[in-house]
């Protein structure tokens, strides 16, 4: 069973899922953490895999940049393939002081200056809130391993090159961070009953105005992989 934009056959996808937004984040996560990966989809280049991770099924695929783009193969994901865990493995920029480069920032809530959820919620704002159970997972197994991570609402923009202004009132409210999915990714687990959760590396910081290269982006947050992978397989 195909759909438009996934070319995988029925039960080619694990029920967990991560869901970085680079397929090459996908592919680089497969071929480093899963036994036996194998490509279930490539429409588009949106590259998808299944393997095992201690011995249980695990898929991950990238979601595209946006929310638009994520929620799209979010929904398609979870209706038509079964993925009950989605899990959103991405960089974000830090809009809080005491966060750093390469800190994880894990996901409370994200809200948004998008009218996706408001246009899907009948007008109304939903509160794009991530899996408690999830969350719940990745912050014992960090505790256990001894690794520091943030816990905190994030906000999801549709613009990548935003006014300083919106830094300013970001950090006023306490937002730990700024990227691009996750209030999609929410109201999409949450419209069809699934759970979903952001683990994101922090790749800028926009207080500091420091940067990781595009290489470090695509390949250099093993820690934060690891850390979801062994939570969501305890």
């Amino acid at each position: 069973m195909s759909t438009p934009h996934i070319s995988a056959a029925s039960g080619d996808f694990a029920e967990i899922c991560l869901f970085p937004g680079d397929p090459l984040r996908a592919k680089y996560i497969a071929e480093t953490f899963f036994g036996q990966p194998r490509l279930v989809t490539a429409v588009r280049n949106m590259l998808g895999y299944t393997g095992t991770y201690r011995q249980q099924p695990v898929s991950v695929m990238g979601s595209g940049m946006g929310i638009p783009s994520c929620s799209l193969y979010a929904t398609e994901l979870i209706r038509d393939f079964g993925v009950r865990k989605l899990v959103r493995v991405g960089t974000c920029g830090a809009v809080a002081g005491h966060v750093q480069l390469r800190d994880i920032i894990i996901s409370q809530a994200a809200s948004t200056d998008s009218s996706f959820n408001r246009n899907k919620f009948g007008g109304f704002d939903l509160a794009a809130i991530s899996d408690f159970g999830l969350l719940q997972q990745v912050v014992a197994e960090a505790a256990k391993r001894d690794q520091a991570v943030h816990v905190g609402n994030i906000f999801s923009t549709d613009r990548f090159y935003n006014e300083p202004q919106l830094t300013v009132l970001l950090q006023r409210f306490g937002i730990l961070g700024i990227e691009m999915e996750a209030a999609g990714l929410f109201s999409v687990a949450a419209e069809y009953g699934a759970k979903a959760l952001a683990v994101l590396s922090v790749a800028d910081h926009l207080l500091q105005d420091t940067h990781l290269d595009v290489a470090t982006r695509e390949t250099g947050f093993n820690d934060m992989i690891e850390l979801t992978l062994n939570a969501l397989t305890t």
